[in-house]
């Protein structure tokens, strides 16, 4: 049974998630004004993915100072690309230096929202059974929070250490064992580099090879860090450089120029640092440029040509108690398991039971092939905004750039519900369906809807995680709030 309006706590804007999306979007209400805002936390800290995500060699592969606030610049940045201990201080370090952690409450997971057409608020309910009531309710809980483990046969009667990139336990000791790392995606061309050297003999399985380009990672110097301290607009025009390179040579249309100049980069990569004919043929992804993430790193393909290091492409079949077995029958023997399988990016809102206008559930709603006005907004879901929502994910820029349009675009539409008195609004189904087409044409030029398969395709083969845009565009397209395509409705 529900509890009495009167005895829950009501906020004007409650946000799930304290990231960089939490941030911004505190942020951006807070310039306008709006400072009743609590944000929901399920981990014991701020920092989203950067503080769950501890994995040996953990580190963005987006340029420092493009992968960081705009309105919270960083001129001591160590590094072109940081590592994930310095993010995660950066991160916090935002939180207190603009005054938002008053506003958090961690350990706190919001498991249930349903909207209260009386009330004109969403009742929050968190894992402890206490209710919220919030009359905007935005989530910022990201792509990369629930890992994905395959359901391979013998996977649970494995008498080893068992551990996912994304829930590192740092209490196991990897040094002179043999360890076997599952996957070559994102977080598997950190991980091998990282715990190659201790390892007593690391086995690579690998079902798809990716397309690398070198990571050219300097060091920031202190005369840099100097410069960058005392003329904030040295480092405006550092930041632009890098935003305005990404911009120009995005990499997503089918045959355009900078998917050609990627490809000719990638492979001559590849060739230049793998000699050995066969290793490189195992290595050379048969899919375009693009079509899966490209991944960034210098020390990947001298990691596998390391000789206590092996690359298996045969299929797993089974998990064996001491071991992995392949297609071919050959028992690997290892000692534990590193699981780089990513995490359920297509499944928005997991975890979270969504019911809007007449009791509607948002994942029925959606029925695997999530889609939203701009990513953001979803009819009959009133006053429901979501951060880094279906088709926002960046294809060759900084989402720091994608989160801070949304925030600046949700805290419009708070202020032109204040301004007209409206007490709710509720994205239109016909700009939903224009939305929609639009996306779905641009999809259509994109590598992504070639024939390999990634994380950015749900279950029914849809891509649902990819803006087919550039981050112009989307800052373009988010740059003021238009009320014709919302119902307002005042009490």
């Amino acid at each position: 049974m529900s509890e009495p309006a009167d005895t829950v706590e009501r906020h004007r804007v409650a946000v799930v998630g304290a990231g960089f999306g939490g941030l911004a979007m505190t942020h951006a209400l807070a310039d306008r004004g709006v400072e009743d805002v609590v944000v929901f936390e399920r981990d014991a800290g701020v920092g989203g993915t950067w503080r769950t995500n501890t994995y040996p060699g953990a580190a963005c592969d987006v340029p420092s100072h493009l992968y960081s606030l705009s309105f919270a610049p960083n001129p001591h940045w160590s590094r072109t690309y940081a590592t994930q201990p310095e993010i995660l201080s950066y991160v916090e370090d935002c939180y207190d230096r603009l005054d938002v952690r008053r506003k958090v409450r961690t350990s706190t997971a919001i498991t249930a929202a349903a909207w209260h057409e009386d009330r004109e608020c969403w009742r929050l309910t968190d894992e402890h059974g206490e209710a919220h009531d919030a009359n905007v309710l935005v989530t910022a809980v990201g792509l990369f929070h629930t890992p994905a483990v395959p359901a391979i046969d013998g996977r649970e009667g494995f008498r080893g250490p068992k551990l996912h990139s994304g829930l590192w336990d740092h209490s196991v000791d990897l040094t002179d064992r043999r360890v076997a790392v599952v996957g070559t995606g994102a977080s598997a061309i950190q991980v091998v580099p990282a715990i190659a050297e201790r390892t007593a003999h690391l086995v690579v399985f690998q079902r798809t090879p990716p397309w690398i380009v070198p990571r050219r990672d300097e060091p920031f110097t202190p005369e840099q860090q100097q410069r960058f301290a005392e003329d904030p607009e040295e480092l405006r025009r550092h930041r632009r450089s890098w935003e305005e390179l990404f911009e120009a040579n995005t990499s997503f249309l089918r045959d355009g120029p900078a998917s050609v100049a990627l490809a000719e980069l990638a492979s001559g990569y590849l060739a230049h640092k793998v000699a050995d004919p066969a290793l490189r043929a195992q290595l050379t992804p048969d899919y375009p440029v693009g079509c899966k993430r490209v991944l960034v790193s210098s020390d990947f393909y001298p990691a596998v040509q390391r000789a206590d290091v092996e690359l298996v492409t045969e299929r797993i079949e089974r998990v064996l108690p001491g071991g992995i077995r392949t297609g071919d029958g050959r028992q690997h023997p290892v000692d534990a398991i590193v699981w780089c399988t990513g995490f359920r990016a297509t499944e928005y809102l997991r975890g979270m039971e969504v019911a809007g206008r007449n009791g509607a559930d948002m994942h029925s709603t959606w029925a695997g092939t999530p889609r939203a006005h701009l990513g953001m907004s979803v009819p009959g879901f009133p006053n429901l905004f979501m951060l880094y929502g279906p088709n926002t994910n960046q294809g060759g820029n900084s989402i720091i750039l994608i989160l801070e349009a949304q925030a600046g675009y949700v805290a419009q539409a708070v202020a032109v519900m204040d301004a007209t008195g409206a007490t709710s609004v509720d994205v239109r189904p016909d700009a939903m369906t224009r939305y929609s087409a639009d996306l779905e044409a641009s999809l259509e030029r994109t590598v992504w809807t070639g024939g390999c398969d990634s994380y950015f395709r749900g279950a029914d083969g849809d891509v649902v995680t990819q803006l087919p845009h550039t981050a112009g565009w989307y800052q373009r397209r988010t740059s003021a709030f238009d009320p014709e395509d919302f119902s307002l409705r005042s009490p």
